[in-house]
């Protein structure tokens, strides 16, 4: 898509209804740019929800994490942080590009031309009031201010000089105006006696007009009647009092900042010139007068500081004041765009500001931002938990199971020999039901209704037969289901698997694995107990948000004994019982409640764990230890365990490990 081109030809070869038919070997095509693409796509929270979940679960907050995401941005689409850059970089653009002394430098060059004319004009004079006068301008005081005051009564005889001498006074009256009223030094250029005199009546109306409003008075009528008389040097259109204050304020604080940055030498040569602007002295009282009623009505907007300008670009007062301005306007920013305040957010920050200070695509990566974070709360992704922080919903969770899933899928399918495929136990009686394909199902299709769901799904798009199938066309046949499961998926918390690196894949497991059961076998009864010094029942939810733990201490015996209730329960059920570990059992669960830890093993632990496992042995549990890394201790250990309980030992490596314990409960299922 494109926007309008800049020589005025269209971005498409269509015909206009209301004009002659365009030619379509000129027509040309580019990059849109009238704003944010109407026809991008919506933002896609599934990568950025993979982003946050992937940061949750290795021990970060999701509010955090969310912020987190914002800072680095996305494919495409600029970070905070790096909008932050661009204001920096921008900034200092700024400071290295101008010099505050430029006003001084041009009423220096006009009285130095202005006296060279002079000059060449008495030169060519015989009598003697020309030698006196040649003898005042060589004696003129280097000081540019003290030599247009001194100038200010001397009887000029070239025309020329004369003119450039009143020009320097009028230049002074622009820039000052210009300082407090942005564009004023143009407006004036040739400004005739009666134009000088209307911004003398201005001036005198603001100033009645803010001493009302400081007093407390209602301004509304006073506001409306200036703004008739003078709403022309107002182009921003403000719509009160408080926002004409309020520009001006911003503009007037600028203006003192580069008064500040201004050397001693500089600050007494403006002064000194100010008194000569337009030939009156009035002006630069009433300026004064206009900067203390507005630094009394908004004390708040910035008047100390100043700024270090360090380039050779010489910028008039008006000039500085708006980079002062800009500069000023991109700290406040970067202070926006950093979300560093109490209850920051996106919509905090003003776009179209944005736009005008880093440029249209900053803004559009802004606004990209913003839909993000706003989609995150609307779609339920994120929501708030009991004790009022921010925190993944149970939406969210359910999505990042369905993508950790997923992963597995692709995982086994990739395995030599093909995927392993199961069947939701034993097959019985057909329901009457169909429902949508999943990953593992082995249920005969329903073939009237995949062929139905692919008709309508091409129906009135124009292309006739054969129809394709697609995966999402399939249906299969629901039927009852005879067996359940119960399962206890023991996983490892302690410091080790921060350490090495299989904190997160453990996590992602057991959301994988959840979310199967949760989907496919709805019959099942799954419990996950992450066990470190002591063992607890987790929801999932708790599991991929639970911070790292640098705790030594791996009580197996506690999560088998966990474990051996959990089955308990399902008395009708197989019991499948599925253990994650990395390290030998090293703490046991004392009569008090209390933890005992002993490294190498101690017996006594070994000997309780043991007596766990017959016991889940007796229940007739198939148990499977996965066992991580290479520690040869563990080896043996699982090796033995898995024995006794005629089980099976898995060693898969971290990545691994999600499509190693989903499949194994696969098979458990196909074994019942």
């Amino acid at each position: 898509m494109t926007g309008p081109d800049p020589r005025g030809r269209r971005g498409h070869g269509g015909h206009d209804p209301g004009g002659p038919q365009t030619d379509l070997r000129h027509a040309r095509y580019g990059r849109y740019r009238g704003g944010p693409d109407p026809l991008a796509p919506p933002v896609d929270l599934r990568e950025a929800l993979a982003d946050i979940g992937e940061q949750v679960m290795a021990g970060t907050s999701p509010r955090r994490a969310v912020r987190e995401l914002l800072r680095r941005g996305m494919r495409g689409t600029a970070g905070l942080d790096e909008l932050r850059r661009r204001a920096a970089r921008r900034r200092s653009e700024l400071l290295d590009r101008g010099d505050l002394s430029g006003t001084l430098e041009e009423a220096r060059s006009l009285l130095d031309e202005a006296v060279l004319e002079e000059r060449k004009a008495l030169a060519r004079a015989l009598d003697d009031d020309a030698r006196f006068q040649e003898m005042q301008l060589a004696e003129l005081p280097p000081s540019t201010a003290k030599a247009v005051e001194e100038l200010g009564a001397y009887p000029w005889r070239s025309a020329e000089a004369r003119d450039k001498y009143e020009q320097i006074k009028d230049l002074l009256g622009r820039e000052m105006l210009d300082q407090r009223f942005a564009g004023m030094k143009q407006a004036l250029e040739n400004a005739t006696d009666e134009d000088r005199r209307r911004v003398e009546r201005m001036l005198e109306a603001l100033s009645g007009l803010l001493d009302a409003h400081n007093r407390g008075e209602d301004t509304t009528a006073r506001f409306a009647e200036f703004m008739d008389g003078y709403g022309d040097f107002f182009p921003e259109g403000p719509a009160s009092v408080d926002e004409l204050i309020d520009a001006l304020a911003a503009r007037a604080a600028a203006a003192q900042r580069l008064r500040n940055s201004l050397s001693e030498d500089q600050r007494a040569e403006l002064d000194a010139l100010a008194r000569q602007a337009f030939g009156n002295p009035g002006i630069a009282e009433q300026l004064a007068r206009l900067d203390g009623q507005l630094q009394a009505a908004r004390p708040g907007a910035g008047w100390s500081g100043d700024e270090d300008f360090g380039g050779s670009e010489g910028m008039g007062l008006g000039e500085g004041t708006s980079a002062i301005q800009q500069i000023g306007d991109l700290e406040a920013l970067s202070e926006t765009l950093s979300q560093q305040y109490p209850g920051a957010t996106m919509d905090d920050v003003d776009l179209d500001e944005l736009a005008r200070l880093l440029g249209g695509e900053a803004a559009v990566d802004a606004r990209t931002l913003a839909e993000l974070e706003r989609a995150l709360h609307e779609q339920g992704l994120v929501d708030r938990g009991p004790d009022g922080d921010l925190r993944l919903s149970p939406a969210a969770m359910r999505k990042l199971g369905q993508a950790a899933l997923r992963d597995v899928a692709r995982s086994l399918s990739s395995r030599a020999g093909g995927r392993e495929t199961h069947r939701a136990g034993a097959a019985g009686e057909p329901t009457g039901a169909a429902r949508p394909w999943r990953f593992g199902d082995t249920e005969p299709w329903d073939t009237t209704r995949t062929v139905v769901n692919a008709v309508l799904r091409t129906a009135g798009t124009g292309s006739g037969p054969p129809v394709r199938l697609r995966v999402d066309d399939v249906e299969v046949v629901e039927n009852e289901r005879r067996t359940r499961a119960a399962v206890a998926l023991l996983v490892d918390i302690s410091f080790s698997m921060v350490m090495d690196g299989r904190w997160v894949p453990m996590k992602r497991t057991a959301l994988a694995l959840e979310h199967l059961v949760r989907t496919r076998f709805r019959g099942d009864h799954l419990q996950i107990i992450a066990f470190g010094r002591h063992a607890r029942t987790m929801s999932v939810q708790e599991l991929a948000g639970l911070d790292e733990i640098f705790e030594q201490g791996t009580n197996l015996h506690h999560g088998l004994l966990l474990a051996g209730r959990h089955v308990r329960r399902y008395p009708d059920a197989q019991p499948v019982v599925l253990v994650v570990t990395d390290g030998e059992p090293t703490a046991h669960l004392q009569p008090g409640g209390d933890a005992f830890f002993d490294y190498p093993p101690h017996p006594v632990t070994l000997a309780h764990t043991v007596e766990e496992l017959d016991a889940l042995r007796r229940l007739g549990a198939q148990v499977t230890f996965f066992r991580l890394g290479g520690d040869p201790g563990l080896g043996r250990f699982v090796d033995t365990m898995a024995r006794r309980v005629s089980g099976r030992v898995v060693a898969p490596d971290a990545d691994g490990l999600g499509a190693a314990v989903v499949g194994d409960y696969l098979r458990a299922r196909r074994r019942r």
